[in-house]
């Protein structure tokens, strides 16, 4: 099955060169992290209700497991919601007190011919 993304992030470039990689919240790594994590946990699967548990586990379980391996002074957030494609309407929002210059947010949309999937994550720094 085809899928496709979106990605949205609260995070500047100029933010990110300012205070250096290895300190910051990449939204470019993030997306790829939580792209990977979705594809290896959904994949071309088609949507079943008694499935969306485990893989709405395994999908914050996997990103959580990589952001980790990035050796980063951060606290993460993982959120993640699966719907299956009815026609049905969904609005979420979210709102962070924090430093802009260290803290930052990436969310991708996945979806496929049958469901969508959408994953935030929010790194804050120690």
């Amino acid at each position: 099955m085809r899928s496709k993304w979106s990605t949205g992030s609260s995070f500047s470039n100029m933010e990110e060169f300012q205070t250096g990689e290895e300190t910051t919240f990449v939204v470019d790594e993030i997306s790829t992290i939580i792209k990977e994590s979705v594809e290896g946990a959904i994949g071309g699967n088609a949507y079943q209700h008694s499935r969306v548990n485990q893989w709405s586990t395994n999908v914050v379980e996997q990103c959580l497991s990589q952001l980790t391996k990035l050796g980063k002074p951060f606290k993460y957030i993982v959120t993640c919601i699966i719907m299956q494609k009815n026609g049905a309407g969904l609005q979420t929002a979210s709102s962070c007190f924090w430093d802009n210059s260290t803290d930052g947010s990436c969310t991708v949309r996945w979806e496929n011919k049958s469901m969508y999937c959408i994953v935030s994550v929010f790194g804050l720094a120690l």
